[in-house]
Formats: structure tokens, C-alpha cells, sequence
């Protein structure tokens, strides 16, 4: 069965872990970009279309928590999950509070992150169809008038 690739940003400032996951996600039909910030994050959001990101909570400069708030508020439509390590589970649940679509403990099981993806992309879809179709209303009411 064909499979369309989710546009995946893995923002972690752990350089090997990201280019691991990475390649992981690309054999698994994924297009994925890496950033190691969050202002790299936000930076790239800015010029690619992104569906799904996997964002780091604990990270040097701007951390996960804002990051994420600066992406539900520039970006509102796009999904994020975020990753976390044991000693900061509350952070991720916070994230949770504040828009983004579940969390993952380091080490992430890839098999759970895939999963996650998926039901993000299609959260991202029905989003996107119920915009479209309130558009398409609008355009007819308006049409009427």
C-alpha cells in the first residue's frame, strides 16, 4: 500500500540521536528535517511546509515548552510531540496543555513514535478538511448575498 511521507521536523539538540532517528524515520518513507533548536525549529517552519514535529523539551537556549508555545502561535495547525526523559515528564505535560498532541519518554520506541505520527498527521488532515469545508461554506454564503 502506498504510503504519503508526513513532512517531519525532529528538533533535539543531540546531534547523534537525530541523525539516528532520522534515518530511521527516511527508511520507513518519512521526509524529515533536522533542526538542534529552537530557533532553528521556528527558522524552518518559516520555509517548509511541516506536518508532524518531534520536539526535544529539554534543550540549551530556548527550550521545548517555548519553542512549543512560539510554534502553536505562529503555526497552530502543525502537530507536535513531544520528547521527553524521565526527569521531565511534568514539562511534556505541560506541553500537552499547551497544544501539542502527546509525548514520548526517552528512548523513544520506534514502533510507539510511528504510531504517534501517524495519529498526528491524520489529526492534521481533519484539521485542515474542516477548514476547507467551512471556507467553501463561506464562499457560497457570500456568493448568495
Amino acid at each position: 500500500m502506498f504510503k504519503t511521507p508526513s513532512h517531519i521536523l525532529l528538533v533535539d539538540d543531540e546531534k547523534d540521536f537525530v541523525e539516528m532517528l532520522s534515518l530511521r524515520l527516511q527508511e520507513n518513507g518519512e521526509d524529515v528535517l533536522a533542526a538542534y533548536n529552537g530557533q532553528e525549529c521556528l527558522d524552518t517552519l518559516e520555509k517548509k511546509t511541516i506536518d508532524v514535529i518531534i520536539l526535544d523539551v529539554k534543550m540549551p537556549g530556548m527550550d521545548g515548552i517555548e519553542t512549543l508555545k512560539k510554534v502553536k502561535k505562529l503555526h497552530p495547525l502543525v502537530e507536535v510531540i513531544m520528547l521527553t526523559g524521565h526527569g521531565t515528564i511534568q514539562a511534556a505535560v505541560e506541553g500537552m496543555k499547551l497544544g501539542a498532541f502527546d509525548f514520548l519518554l526517552k528512548p523513544a520506541d520506534f514502533k510507539e513514535l510511528t504510531e504517534k505520527l501517524k495519529r498526528a498527521r491524520e489529526r492534521r488532515k481533519e484539521h485542515m478538511e474542516r477548514i476547507q469545508k467551512a471556507e467553501a461554506a463561506m464562499l457560497l454564503r457570500q456568493s448568495k448575498i
